[in-house]
């Protein structure tokens, strides 16, 4: 690992941030010159108009990223992310700039995710030591992950910093748990890394107070990106999958348990709407930088911990989620999360 974090790596990394430092700039002159404006409503969690669609920059800097990686990653793998990613973003930018129903949204959802598993395959489940090999119910199951994965990060990007701070913890998290499981941080396991550096570019102008903010382009990017990367991850060793899942547990948590009270009040779940923890959790501080800082603290210092134990097998993958979850389940019914 020495030899190539010296010579090949950790350079990349910073050509990946630096070029979405400037592209998400340039992405800012656009959207201030487009009229691209998020102006604040009654189900806004911002107050001041701010130019969207910054995610292209996290989007272009990635892929430039996984090209200059070259036969470090596998070229089904490079396919697959890189095509359905790019998918999943031109379909969010084009609902950016002019809203697209959200059957068709669903669509091109569910066909960038199918993409993406005919190229990098369906992993077996590790369940309490036993295999569960993927038949036709894993694969449903896997299209269904990603596709909730891509609109999770949707829902979860609704204040300053947040989507940002959770792709760049992830994405450093997801390399660390990866190589700790034996993968190569040059190839499969520095692909997270690049996700990461490409986030932090773009989190610079994201953090709070906002000068931008990423869009639907950019958030269903990162949540198709990062629910792929644990599936690739997985197919190596099906304990990551839990680590991964430990890793995005903030967001897991949130969303699921917002989207479940929601269905059960009959509510269009489509609907924008302030009810998630994080924004019951945003209105009690009266500011995003506390939240979006406490959602940071928890993916380093609690999830981390136990995503890096699984990975390494002293602890079982379900144990470790169990265990990981219960406190971030308990913060978001202190925060209300899906109550008007």
């Amino acid at each position: 690992m020495g030899d190539f974090l010296s010579t090949g790596y950790l350079p990349l990394l910073a050509l990946v941030g630096v070029l979405s430092f400037v592209l998400t700039g340039l992405m800012r002159l656009y959207g201030l010159s487009r009229q691209l404006i998020d102006r604040p409503n009654e189900r806004s969690s911002h107050l001041v108009p701010t130019p969207r669609g910054g995610g292209v920059a996290i989007v272009v800097a990635f892929v430039i990223g996984m090209v200059l990686l070259g036969d470090a990653v596998s070229k089904s793998a490079t396919a697959a992310l890189i095509v359905g990613g790019i998918g999943a973003a031109a379909i969010g930018f084009a609902d950016d700039h002019g809203h697209i129903p959200a059957r068709w949204r669903l669509m091109a959802h569910f066909s960038c995710a199918a993409w993406i598993l005919f190229h990098i395959g369906i992993p077996r489940v590790e369940l309490l030591g036993f295999h569960l090999d993927s038949g036709l119910v894993g694969t449903v199951l896997a299209l269904l992950y990603l596709v909730w994965m891509l609109n999770l990060c949707n829902f979860m990007d609704g204040i300053d910093g947040i989507a940002g701070v959770e792709a760049l913890t992830v994405g450093v998290g997801g390399t660390a748990a990866c190589w700790l499981a034996g993968m190569p941080i040059g190839g499969d396991a520095g692909v997270p890394g690049l996700l990461a550096a490409a986030a932090l570019g773009f989190l610079v102008w994201n953090f709070p107070p906002a000068k931008i903010f990423m869009g639907d382009a950019g958030s269903g990017f990162l949540g198709l990106m990062l629910g792929a990367l644990s599936l690739q991850a997985a197919i190596v060793n099906p304990a990551l999958l839990w680590s991964w899942m430990v890793l995005l547990g903030v967001f897991i948590v949130d969303a699921t348990v917002t989207l479940i009270c929601r269905l059960l009040r009959g509510e269009r779940i489509y609907e924008a709407h302030r009810s998630h923890a994080y924004q019951h959790a945003s209105r009690e501080f009266g500011a995003h930088r506390p939240v979006t800082l406490a959602v940071a603290t928890l993916n380093l210092f609690w999830l981390l911990p136990w995503a890096m134990a699984i990975a390494s097998g002293r602890v079982d993958g379900v144990v470790g989620l169990v265990i990981a979850y219960i406190p971030l389940l308990a913060l978001t019914l202190r925060f209300k999360a899906g109550t008007a």
